[in-house]
This record gives C-alpha cells, structure tokens and sequence, in this order.
C-alpha cells in the first residue's frame, strides 16, 4: 500500500497533537479475519507499532472490540499499557485493572432467553454456533452456507425483535445479542475521558464500528478497513494497510517527540 497524501496529512496533523489515543478494532483491523475466531493473531507489524506507540509519552493505545474481554485478551495478547474494551464496551480493562460486567436478576433472565433462542436456532442450522460472552451471546454463521445462515439470523431475530431487555446487533457473519446496551462509540467516549486525549484514531471494519466513527470529533482520524458504507473520513483495504498506517504514525510522533527533546546544550533541537 502506498498511503495517500491526504491520509499521511492527516497522521502527522495527529502525531504532532500533545495527547494522542489510537484504538483499533481487533477482528479484521488488528488480525485478518480467519475461520475460528480463537485462531485470530495480531499481525506482527501491527503488533510492534502499538507497542511503539504505547512506549511514547502521553500517548495512549487500545484494542475496542466486540468479542468478550476474556477471548481478546487470549487472542491479542497485549501488554498492560494498551487498554482494553470488550463486548462493544460493556468491558473494560484500564491497565491491570479489570472492570467485569455485572448482571442484575432481569438481565440474567434475559441473557438466559437469549441464549436459548440462539441455541435453538443453531441445532437448526447446520454450520452455525453460539459464542458465549458475559453480557450476551453471538449467533456465528461464517461457516454455514448463505441461505442457512440468512434463515437462521431471521429466525433468531423474529423471536427476539421487539424486547427491549436484549439488544440485537448485526456484523460481519454474526448476529449478536446483548442484554446491556454498549457501543463502540461509548467506549471511545469513555477512553477519551480517561486518558484526557487532544486527539483519537480510530480504525474499524465492521458495522458495529460505525458507532465508533460517529463518536470522532474535529481533528479525530477515522479509518475504514476494507467496503462498505461508512462514516470514517479514510479508507483502507486491508488489516495489512493498517500495519502500515499504524507504523507509520508510531514513526511521526516518535521524530516529533525527538525534535521536542531538549539537546546536551539545553536547546531544542
């Protein structure tokens, strides 16, 4: 990938800004799509440039993801400094500290309900499975063929639409039900108050990512990866791209940082 003028504009406007907090969705931004979502692997470029980033000062990096926080964590594999938000934001690891999900009585009926409609509906589906999160469950229909999986979502939508105690989600492959509603938008909004960041990148693939981009403010950078309708002001094709973009900015804030340093002499250099 060569990166565009306008793109490479706009990274350096973002590595010169005093705090900065680049977030990436994990599934298909951080790690290319695979099969089984337990096989999913950073990209190793990928991998080091957050690292780099995360080493700089007042620099922040986080992993926002759907998945549950126990399965990112698994697969991504980060060191503390890069936070952490899971199940579209019902989960939260700040550092070391882990903020679960809590459930009252009504939301454990619900999440009880959900996963047996879910369940049903798989036994029916040949290729289909339900992944299980603390505050939901995710009806996966990657490996079924279309027109299975397009019943199967219809079916598990025509008994659940209309509760307002479980909230539906569509991505890629996957419906999801939650019984806590959360966004990647609110956990953007949340990272941003935490670590008081000037500015955000925020990168993403999916339809739930769209929350996300909505969230960004002027001097934010949202990135789109791969087709589809978006409200990311770039787009790029690949999570391979991203690596590139991401080392990219990891190299920017690093010279700025240097230049910022004060020589043996005192002067700025």
């Amino acid at each position: 990938m060569t990166i565009d003028d306008q793109l490479r504009a706009a990274l350096t406007q973002l590595a010169g800004v005093d705090r900065l907090l680049v977030a990436l969705d994990f599934d298909g931004v951080v790690s290319p799509i695979v099969e089984r979502a337990e096989d999913a692997r950073p990209l190793p470029a990928t991998a080091a440039a957050v690292v780099r980033l995360a080493a700089l000062p007042e620099t922040w990096t986080a992993y926002v993801s759907g998945r549950a926080l126990a399965s990112l964590l698994n697969v991504a594999s980060p060191d503390d400094r890069t936070l952490l938000i899971g199940s579209h934001g019902a989960e939260v690891r700040l550092g070391a500290e882990e903020h679960p999900v809590a459930l009252d009585p009504d939301q454990r009926d619900a999440l009880a309900d959900l996963h047996r409609t879910f369940t049903e509906v798989s036994t029916q589906a040949p290729g289909t499975w339900v992944e299980e999160k603390p505050a939901g469950r995710v009806l996966h229909t990657r490996q079924a063929d279309r027109d299975g999986a397009a019943a199967a979502v219809a079916a598990a939508r025509r008994q659940l639409t209309g509760r307002g105690d479980i909230f539906l989600k569509d991505g890629k492959e996957v419906l999801e039900g939650s019984v806590v509603h959360a966004t990647k938008g609110e956990g953007l909004a949340f990272l941003r108050q935490v670590t008081e960041a000037e500015a955000v990148l925020f990168a993403g693939d999916d339809v739930t990512d769209e929350d996300g981009f909505r969230a960004l403010e002027a001097g934010d950078v949202g990135i789109k990866v791969g087709p589809g309708e978006t409200a990311a002001g770039f787009r790029v094709e690949s999570p391979q791209d991203v690596a590139e973009v991401v080392g990219l900015l990891a190299e920017l804030r690093a010279d700025l940082g240097a230049q910022r340093r004060p020589d043996t002499d005192g002067a700025s250099t």
